[in-house]
């Protein structure tokens, strides 16, 4: 099959709703059209007219199961840096709610500190900060 032939049938499918793994599984077995999925991707994407099926809305019971799975964002980022400053166990950033950012460190007495802080994070901030942490360091990262 050429390009041509291939992105037809993959508009075909794609319109009844096949996923593009199931559609290179489907070049290879019954076209012996073996392509890579970067490659059917890259066709996929210059396909026009294509309804890209979006997934069905859950259950009104599987929505509230979802909800209580998902754990409560907040405005506040928290990141490790893999490159540990010396004298520190850990540290990384961190973007608070409010706007502020600063670089946290937690040295080896226990002690956490922020460090080159721009803008003036807020209690409820620093708060969230360390609710963050001990989640990152909950999750082992």
């Amino acid at each position: 099959m050429d390009n041509n032939e291939i992105k037809k049938f993959m508009a075909k499918e794609l319109n009844e709703g096949t996923s593009l793994s199931d559609i290179q599984k489907l070049l290879a077995d019954e076209h012996e059209t073996k392509i890579t999925f970067l490659d059917l991707r890259i066709l996929a994407s210059e396909l026009e007219n294509i309804e890209w099926e979006k997934p069905e809305e859950p259950a009104e019971e599987e929505e509230a199961e979802a909800e209580v799975e998902q754990p409560e964002a907040t405005g506040t980022v928290v990141e490790v840096s893999k490159l540990i400053r010396p004298g520190a166990v850990a540290n990384g950033s961190v973007k608070f709610a409010s706007g502020a950012t600063a670089e946290w460190i937690l040295n080896q007495q226990g002690q956490l500190g922020l460090d080159k802080a721009k803008g003036e994070p807020t209690e409820d901030d620093i708060k969230e900060f360390q609710v963050e942490l001990q989640k990152v360091f909950a999750q082992g990262r």
